[in-house]
């Protein structure tokens, strides 16, 4: 896929980390792709077609928008032909306000609300291959959206903390530097993102070795674990695997193989 990122403007930066773009044929055939946890929560638009998998009717074509939410596992996605998708990365303890949404655990979360009128005037600009202008429109209706809600500075502190550690911070560290105590800290985090301050920092720090190793493969484990304070490499393999499904190891050998034929660093997405 290609990817390319871009910065929201100042005024977003507290509920959104970045806009994104990606795009890809995957040929006539019907591939799969799958979505990797991270600390993120993520608005998605697409144009073309994307399916997932309903347990009891098979695989079910999604609306755009859709959210994903936090995940403890890889989502697989079903899709064909040209695909691109204009994404939204949010924090997970703003993304819910945002859209004025109730929070929850959903990692998939189908929505009928308001912002699937962009889908119409956002086709037109894909098909034009006017990048600018599909940013220009999402930047604008979320300059709107945040200016109706009003900033929660003590979720903003404690999201920076967490983030500046990687996701190693004690939950009472979190709340200290959130000028809080960790029961409120706590019961605010829950309410906003439907997940603990230490749901989301695993997550966090799962997504700095999954970052790391698809950027360099070699990547000494044992060494990776020591920085990001796991107790050993065990602990970290372990983890590791309980939100991708595979071991380091294995994950690495499938980062160097997925370079011989992308130039994408986006390792959320990754075709299997």
């Amino acid at each position: 896929m290609q990817h390319q990122e871009f910065e929201p403007p100042e005024e977003l930066k507290d509920t959104i980390k970045c806009f994104w773009h990606n795009k890809k044929d995957f040929g006539e055939l019907e591939s799969s792709f799958e979505v990797l946890p991270d600390g993120y929560a993520e608005i998605i638009f697409y144009f073309g077609t994307i399916s997932s998998i309903s347990y009891d009717e098979g695989l079910q074509p999604l609306p755009s928008p859709f959210i994903m939410g936090l995940l403890n596992q890889p989502v697989p996605f079903y899709t064909k032909n040209r695909l691109e998708i204009i994404g939204i990365r949010c924090f997970p303890w703003t993304v819910f306000d945002l859209l004025g949404l109730p929070s929850g655990k959903d990692g998939l979360r189908i929505i009928e609300h308001p912002i699937a009128q962009l889908q119409p005037l956002l086709n037109k600009w894909i098909r034009a291959e006017r990048i600018d202008q599909v940013l220009a429109v999402v930047k604008q209706y979320f300059l709107e959206a945040r200016s109706r809600i009003s900033a929660d500075s003590m979720l903003s502190k404690a999201g920076i903390a967490m983030r500046e550690a990687s996701g190693t911070m004690p939950v009472s560290q979190v709340a200290a530097a959130a000028h809080a105590t960790v029961r409120t800290l706590e019961r605010n985090f829950k309410q906003s993102s439907g997940y603990t301050v230490k749901d989301v920092s695993g997550l966090i720090r799962f997504e700095q070795v999954r970052n790391q190793l698809w950027h360099y493969p070699d990547s000494n484990i044992a060494g990776l674990a020591h920085e990001l304070g796991y107790t050993d490499q065990s602990h970290l393999s372990k983890e590791f695997k309980r939100y991708s499904g595979s071991t380091p190891a294995a994950f690495a050998r499938k980062a160097k193989q997925g370079k011989q034929f992308t130039s994408s660093d986006f390792v959320a997405f990754l075709q299997v």
